[in-house]
C-alpha cells in the first residue's frame, strides 16, 4: 500500500507506536534498501508522499513502483517482534539483483518465526520450509523445493518453464 502521507509516516505506520521513533523508522528504511532515495527526498523523511496534498506543507513526490515497494517492506521489517509475517509478492516490482537482496534480509529476519510467502516467482520460495501449490483454488500439491521437483508435477513444470526464460536468455 501507498499512503498519502509523509515517508516517516508510511514506514511508521506498520507499527504504530514507532511512528515518533525516527530511529526505528531510519532502520527499518535501511533494511529495506530504501533509506538512500528517502534522504535524497526534498525533506527526507519529512517529505509528503503524494500529488494529492502537494503544497500543502511543500512539495508533494511520488516514488516508483519498485521505492513503494521497498518502502513497504520497511513497514514490515518495522514489525520485528511479530509471530507471523505474510507476505504477498514482497518483490515483484523489484529488479533481479535488489529481489535477491531483499529475500536474502527477509529470510534473515524471518529466522525463527512462521511466515506465509505468496509468489509466481518460484526462486523466491525455493528455501521455504514447505511449497503449497495451489491450482483452482485447492491444495495441488505440498512438500519441498526437492520433493517438488522429484515428484514431476505441477510445481516441477513451471519451475522448468521459468528456469527455460532464463536459460534461454543466456545463451
Amino acid at each position: 500500500m501507498s499512503y498519502d502521507l509523509t515517508a516517516a509516516e508510511n514506514i511508521g505506520i506498520g507499527d504504530l507506536p514507532a511512528l515518533a521513533d525516527r530511529d526505528r523508522i531510519r532502520v527499518a528504511a535501511e533494511k529495506a534498501g530504501v533509506a538512500g532515495p528517502v534522504r535524497a527526498l526534498p525533506a527526507g523523511y519529512d517529505t509528503m508522499l503524494s500529488r494529492t496534498f502537494a503544497g500543502h506543507d511543500g512539495p508533494g513526490v511520488m516514488f516508483s513502483g519498485g521505492q513503494w515497494q521497498r518502502l513497504a517492506l520497511a513497514r514490515t521489517l518495522l514489525r520485528d517482534g511479530r509471530d507471523l509475517l505474510i507476505l504477498d509478492e514482497p518483490s515483484s516490482g523489484l529488479d533481479a539483483r535488489a529481489e535477491h537482496e531483499i529475500h536474502h534480509r527477509l529470510r534473515q529476519h524471518r529466522s525463527g518465526r512462521t511466515s506465509v510467502l505468496v509468489s509466481h516467482r518460484l526462486g523466491a520460495v525455493r528455501e521455504a520450509d514447505e511449497i503449497v501449490v495451489l491450482s483452482d483454488g485447492k491444495i495441488a500439491e505440498s512438500g519441498t523445493h526437492d520433493e517438488l521437483i522429484a515428484s514431476n508435477g505441477q510445481y516441477a513444470e513451471l519451475f522448468a518453464v521459468q528456469a527455460r526464460g532464463y536459460q534461454s536468455s543466456l545463451r
